[in-house]
Formats: structure tokens, C-alpha cells, sequence
């Protein structure tokens, strides 16, 4: 494949994830966060698993050996994040919700420091610290005597709470020895077992009434965040590496500001300024530990060849 192709859907997979925040703000006005989680993920279900016996013609027995990880991995990556992020856009904007998870890579390298004992320079720490920044400066709008107050908006709260969830899940996620796209698939299927009592004891609704632009964001949902997004990441990521692929989710919030816009939201300073900290820290947290690895991958490939 070439590389213009790879770039292609890397773009398109951020672009589908950025959709997410947009849509998710509109949809969860009309359907509660319980209800827009079990419906996106109950009909992806369809779409995953024959996409992934075709594209990865797994080994299923594979699951028995996978299955504590991988009810796990469906309660923290499938129910928690997006239970949180759906939440979340009850109270804040999409802008903000993608800016405060752009932060999600630097706080995933940092907790692998603190689980798997991994090490960072001065320059990651510092990096770390920068994102942060930048997180502070979108959580108190550019006031920083909330911090003293207590006085942040919930939504952006929320937020912060996915990113933990989000991190967790990707450090789990390691474990698996199961295909990406197939473990996702067999992780949502335990996820929609475990979140389906909670939804028929909501009961049995069917949203007859739902406008169109709902009804829109749920088909959504289930084709282009859930399911295309990462068919194109996967790809990408075997095509390229995990270190290149990872570079391009900064533009999630950059998409996720342009939709808005196009929408007719409006971009303030403090969410401009506060996206660049996020930006640079991130890029000096998971830039440098790209390299890192790459370094200790070279000196390995030719420790083996000598």
C-alpha cells in the first residue's frame, strides 16, 4: 500500500472519531448516554464480526484463553469511555470535550511509567506538565481561581474522567493476543451483555419521535466511528507503525473545531491557547518516547544481525 493511501485513512478515521463529539452533542439531547452507547455499539456488532473474520480470519478458540481481558477491556474501552464522553456532552462542548481528550496520549505514556515501569526524560515530564497546562487552562476557561473554587464545568470533569478510562483500557488492551478489529468486536458483544439489563430496565424505547438529525448521528455512530474509523486506524497502524499513526489523532480536535464552526460554534482564545499546550506537551510526551523506542528497536535489530 502506499503511503498517500495510508495518510488518506488515517485522516479519514480522525475525521469519523472528530464526527463522534460533533454528533454525540446533538444526539445526546434527545437520547440519554445509557441508550446512545447500547444502540451505537449493539448494531456496530453486525458490521464488526464478519468484517473481522474476513480481514483478520481469526483463530476463535483464541477468546477462551482472552475472555477475562477481554470483559474488561468491553466495560472500560465500550461502556465506561463512552457512557463518560456522552455524558460529558450534556454539559460541555464538543471542542472542549476533543481538546481535553488530546491530552489522552500523554496521560496513556505517563501511566505506562507508573504501571509497566517504563522511564521518562526530563524533556517527557516537561511535556507532561505543558499538556497539563493546557488542560487547566480549558478546564478553568482561562480563570485560574476555579482551581481554588472548585469551580470547573462538569462536562469538562467528565472528560478527564474518560481519559483515565481511556487509558486503562489501552494499557489492558496490550494484554490481548486476539486481532484488533476481532477483539473489538468480541469485547462489545460482552459489553452489550453486561450494559443490556440496565437498558430494559429504562424500559423498551424506540424513539419513534426521534428528529432527523438524531436518527442521523446514530447511524453514524455505528458506521463511521465504530466500525470505519478502525478498520482505516488498524490498517494504517500495520501498515506504518503505532509512533506515525499516533501523530495524526491531533487532529481530532482540529476537525472537531472546523465541524463546529461549519455549525456555526463559535472558537474562543482560551480553547485556541489551551489546544496548543495540549498539543506541544503531547508531541514532547509521545514524540520523544516514539523515538525512545525506535532507538531500542534499531539497536536490537542489529544486536540480532551481528
Amino acid at each position: 500500500m502506499k503511503k498517500y493511501q495510508v495518510w488518506i485513512m488515517l485522516i479519514l478515521a480522525t475525521l469519523f472519531w472528530a464526527g463522534n463529539f460533533v454528533f454525540g452533542s446533538f444526539v445526546v439531547t434527545e437520547i440519554d448516554p445509557v441508550w446512545m452507547t447500547f444502540s451505537r455499539w449493539f448494531f456496530a456488532l453486525f458490521l464488526l464480526f464478519p468484517i473481522a473474520h474476513f480481514l483478520e480470519k481469526p483463530n476463535w478458540k483464541l477468546i477462551k484463553k482472552d475472555w477475562p481481558y477481554l470483559i474488561l477491556v468491553g466495560v472500560l474501552g465500550i461502556i465506561g469511555y463512552n457512557l463518560i464522553l456522552y455524558s460529558a456532552l450534556e454539559y460541555t462542548t464538543s471542542i472542549n470535550a476533543s481538546l481535553v481528550a488530546a491530552m489522552n496520549p500523554g496521560v496513556i505514556v505517563v501511566a505506562s511509567v507508573i504501571l509497566l515501569k517504563e522511564k521518562l526524560s526530563k524533556a517527557q515530564i516537561l511535556g507532561f506538565c505543558i499538556s497539563l497546562a493546557g488542560a487547566i487552562i480549558i478546564l478553568t476557561q482561562g480563570e485560574f481561581s476555579r482551581i481554588f473554587q472548585f469551580d470547573f464545568n462538569k462536562g469538562d470533569l467528565l472528560m478527564v474522567g474518560a481519559i483515565v478510562v481511556w487509558t486503562f483500557y489501552s494499557i489492558i488492551g496490550k494484554r490481548l493476543t486476539l486481532p484488533p478489529i476481532t477483539a473489538t468486536a468480541v469485547s462489545t458483544l460482552f459489553a452489550i451483555l453486561l450494559l443490556a439489563p440496565f437498558v430494559l430496565s429504562q424500559g423498551l424505547t424506540f424513539y419513534s419521535d426521534l428528529s432527523p438529525l438524531a436518527l442521523t448521528g446514530i447511524v453514524y455512530f455505528v458506521i463511521f466511528p465504530s466500525v470505519c474509523s478502525f478498520i482505516f486506524w488498524n490498517v494504517a497502524v500495520r501498515e506504518i507503525g503505532a509512533s506515525q499513526s499516533g501523530i495524526f489523532l491531533n487532529l481530532i480536535p482540529v476537525f472537531t473545531a472546523i465541524i463546529s464552526v461549519l455549525l456555526g460554534n463559535m472558537i474562543t482564545l482560551v480553547q485556541i491557547l489551551g489546544g496548543l499546550f495540549v498539543f506541544i506537551g503531547v508531541y514532547l510526551t509521545t514524540g520523544l518516547m516514539d523515538q525512545k523506542l525506535s532507538s531500542r528497536w534499531k539497536k536490537a535489530a542489529l544486536r540480532k544481525s551481528s
